[in-house]
């Protein structure tokens, strides 16, 4: 079976990493010098989770408050929300260019609303500029969530973004095994979040080194003959795959979120991210790139959202089908890992009497994402197109 794709660390990283956690270091200090080097008022936190649940702590939005936010996100955002007794009003996503309307934006817009929160999805990259003028036509911060956008070039963010937050978890671009960067525009706001986070224990070693432990298994797993291997495995443990390598790749599985999200990153991690960021990124993302390309031209009529994104770098390759789970199984049985689970993105639901999310909700019923490995030959992807248009031909109508 082809896999649904590899880490975006290499052996030598994580043996790097793994060396971070036995040696002597000074946490701060690797901190201050990657703020440094990152962009000016910059912030290093465990998590862009962390970063938001310390940015709404500094913020002190009144209870009550709305927070007008992209339709399609991930649950702890609506829990960290939840936590600070703040409202989310979601605002539908194109799935054509997985854009936020600035119109839609604007009519969601009450008295209550004190923040617009707007998320880049599947690697893509919206246009900014209409949604800024909303924020300061309504003087509302904006914050701008770039977790699954980081490319590995120079972006930091819209120049008008309150905040924007960059992601190195376990399944990005330049993975650091956790981590984030909070690039603000105010530096009074930068040294309150900065402040906040002073106050929280360090990350154990411990649990740093098991992140790299776990991540040495699935870049393991993620080559094809022992992929292939553990899925027999798993089949006669009687255990869903899929399931199996989601909850590995998943951080902040078990316990209290807040415990485990107000916690400061500690050396080994932030050595990590520091190594990480001095690698370029462009080749991994050039071969995804091409994944894509090739899958689209085989199969036309492929319904991918996204497709219509300015700017795209195919973190992941998001199908849209009336029959996902059916259409994963087949898939499994032709040899490849589509999956269900490559994020854990949801579609917000609305406060009672709010406008209902329509195409979001659509994206997030049918999306399957499809494997892009970077080793996949022509020839396979041409295959798994023609998987797929058959069977959609053969269900076109039932």
């Amino acid at each position: 079976m082809i896999p649904r794709g590899a880490p975006y660390i290499s052996f030598t990283d994580l043996a790097a990493a793994a060396w971070n956690c036995v040696q002597s270091g000074d946490h701060l200090a690797a901190q201050t010098r990657i703020e440094a080097v990152w962009a000016p008022n910059s912030v290093a936190l465990l998590s862009v989770r962390s970063g938001l649940d310390a940015l709404f702590q500094a913020l002190a939005l009144p209870p009550g408050s709305e927070v007008i936010l992209s339709a399609i996100t991930i649950p702890h955002i609506l829990d960290i929300l939840a936590y600070h007794e703040l409202v989310a009003v979601p605002v539908d996503v194109d799935t054509e260019t997985l854009a936020v309307d600035a119109c839609a934006m604007r009519a969601a817009i009450t008295p209550r609303s004190k923040a617009i929160l707007v998320a880049h999805l599947f690697g893509s990259r919206m246009p900014l500029d209409d949604i800024a003028r909303v924020a300061r036509e309504f003087d509302l911060p904006m914050i701008e969530d770039c977790a699954q956008a980081n490319d590995g070039s120079d972006y930091r963010g819209h120049e008008a973004s309150t905040v924007s937050l960059f992601s190195f978890g376990s399944i990005k671009r330049q993975t650091a095994l956790g981590g984030a960067l909070l690039r603000f525009k105010d530096a009074a706001l930068a040294d309150r979040v900065r402040r906040i986070q002073a106050t929280y224990p360090v990350l154990a070693r411990g649990v740093y080194f098991q992140r790299v432990y776990t991540m040495l298994f699935i870049k393991a797993v993620s080559t094809r003959v022992v992929f292939n291997a553990f899925i027999a495995a798993c089949r006669l443990l009687g255990r869903d795959h899929d399931e199996t390598l989601g909850t590995a790749l998943r951080g902040f599985k078990h316990g209290d979120l807040l415990t485990r999200l107000r916690q400061h990153p500690g050396a080994p991690l932030l050595r990590t991210l520091e190594r990480r960021l001095s690698q370029p990124a462009a080749p991994s993302i050039a071969e995804r790139v091409t994944v894509v390309e090739r899958v689209s031209a085989a199969y036309p009529g492929i319904a991918r959202a996204g497709r219509r994104a300015p700017r795209h770098t195919h973190w992941l390759f998001p199908m849209v089908t009336a029959r996902p789970d059916r259409l994963m199984q087949h898939l499994w049985t032709e040899g490849f890992d589509a999956t269900r689970g490559a994020s854990n993105l949801v579609c917000a639901a609305p406060p009672e009497g709010r406008v209902v999310p329509e195409q979001a909700t659509r994206l997030m019923r049918d999306v399957l994402y499809l494997p892009l490995y970077p080793t996949a030959t022509m020839r396979e992807m041409q295959r798994m197109a023609d998987v797929i248009r058959t069977y959609d031909a053969a269900h076109s109508t039932s």
